[in-house]
């Protein structure tokens, strides 16, 4: 890719309850090229309000690099293969980053022809 000022990169976030599911999704999104790469980190505690009562939960975090272009189709999976009723879904601009690693992650994500 020439132009990597074009690039519009996107940080997503989700956190699923056991490492077989965060690695699935990572295989899965990543084989698909619907993200570039994922990085898998956990386990962690989450303290979170559900139902009206304050849970808590052990859980790992997947963090998922992608493209503007690529997002809508990876978040749609991201609701299939999720296991929560309401999955954490974050989406976070990537404001700026060295061209090289942009250009790469154009590539990883670019629809084979």
């Amino acid at each position: 890719m020439s132009d990597t000022a074009a690039v519009a990169a996107v940080l997503v976030s989700t956190t699923v309850d056991s490492e077989a599911a965060a690695v699935a999704i990572a295989t899965e999104v990543v084989t698909d090229r619907l993200a570039a790469c994922v990085q898998v980190i956990g386990p962690m505690t989450s303290v979170y309000r559900w139902q009206g009562q304050v849970e808590q939960a052990r859980e790992w975090a997947c963090q998922m690099k992608t493209t503007t272009a690529r997002l809508d189709l990876l978040t749609t999976r991201l609701r299939r293969l999720h296991p929560y009723q309401v999955p954490e879904i974050l989406v976070v601009p990537i404001l700026t980053a060295d061209p090289a690693y942009l250009s790469w992650l154009a590539d990883s994500v670019a629809p084979e022809a």
